[in-house]
């Protein structure tokens, strides 16, 4: 059965009317989960939807309920989509997905773009940092991911953190990679101070996870499939590394100097940002980038996924990262 006859069953039997599919087309991008666009027709009623579906080989392993229940905490408070449906155990389409919300007219950023904004970057940099301080402000206990997730002991985010990832590249790596391992000892002999609060993280926050709409107005925050709880530094701090700056080292995420980013976050988390903990932070993300290009590299390497993002992702930004090590050791040294 095709995948659009699968959907129009599925929608049939949860609405209990008659569904059609219409312009059903997969969306480029993202290896985590496959993602789709469609119209699901009701009668007279046309509701723009996304599916998101487990691939058959995936750049990080996630769960999918995760997923979900971050768009369930975050919608309202933040601009994403709102989430639909959930099924665990793929019902018709054979596979886990969910479905959510489509926002149209929207301009998702590669981040290999150069100056992806233009002359909205200020106004595009103010909200998403903002948004981002938002996020760090809110007590998950109560939310539907809050109630999902344990929360780590504030001196313990960190830890956590960097075991599942320093666990992910000795797990996934087919070589020695001396720069990230030099990495993960520096860190672990230098802990950071507690998390001020531990708090709801996307865990991938970065110019490519938005929409927006080409005059300065962010209209969705999309991939929360890395959502957990932890010290909300570590969102910064990934918002920071260079991977994402688009060309332009005299901004973050293309968008705004890092102070005033600094700034836009403070005041809306209500935190403060320790510069010795945000620069163990920035580290500590560069070697959560590498951990996730080398599972990406063993996907394409052995286990029969050809995507071509897993591809890139195995060469050029794992050699990115190395560089960005290289660079963040020595001025975590200096520092030191």
């Amino acid at each position: 059965m095709s995948l659009d006859a699968q959907l129009a069953a599925y929608l049939t039997r949860r609405w209990q009317a008659p569904v059609e599919i219409e312009g059903l087309s997969r969306i480029p991008g993202g290896a985590s989960r496959e993602t789709y666009r469609f119209d699901a027709l009701v009668g007279d009623t046309r509701r723009p939807l996304i599916l998101r579906r487990d691939p058959a080989g995936s750049l990080i392993d996630t769960d999918r309920r995760t997923e979900f229940e971050a768009y369930r905490t975050a919608h309202g408070r933040l601009p994403v989509p709102e989430p639909i449906a959930l099924e665990i155990d793929g019902a018709e389409l054979d596979r886990p997905f969910f479905l959510m919300q489509r926002i149209d007219g929207g301009i998702v950023t590669s981040p290999f773009a150069a100056q992806p904004f233009g002359a909205h970057a200020p106004a595009i940099g103010i909200a998403f940092f903002h948004a981002l301080g938002t996020l760090a402000a809110l007590n998950p206990a109560g939310t539907p991911l809050g109630s999902l997730l344990p929360a780590p002991a504030p001196d313990q985010c960190w830890r956590v953190a960097l075991d599942h990832w320093a666990a992910a590249i000795l797990r996934d790596e087919a070589h020695p990679q001396p720069i990230v391992r030099a990495a993960i000892r520096r860190l672990y002999r230098h802990p950071p101070p507690p998390a001020q609060a531990v708090r709801i993280l996307h865990g991938d926050y970065r110019s490519g996870n938005l929409m927006h709409d080409g005059a300065g107005q962010i209209l969705a925050i999309l991939d929360w499939e890395l959502a957990h709880l932890g010290d909300p530094l570590e969102d910064l701090g990934w918002a920071f590394d260079p991977l994402w700056n688009h060309f332009d080292p005299g901004t973050v995420c293309g968008m705004i100097p890092q102070a005033q980013a600094i700034a836009l976050w403070e005041a809306a988390s209500g935190l403060r940002v320790d510069p010795a903990a945000l620069r163990w932070w920035q580290l500590f993300n560069a070697v959560k980038g590498q951990a996730i290009w080398t599972g990406a590299a063993r996907e394409y390497r052995g286990q029969g996924c050809i995507d071509p993002i897993l591809g890139i992702s195995a060469w050029y930004t794992a050699r990115r990262h190395d560089e960005i090590l290289a660079d963040q050791l020595q001025r975590f040294g200096d520092a030191a």
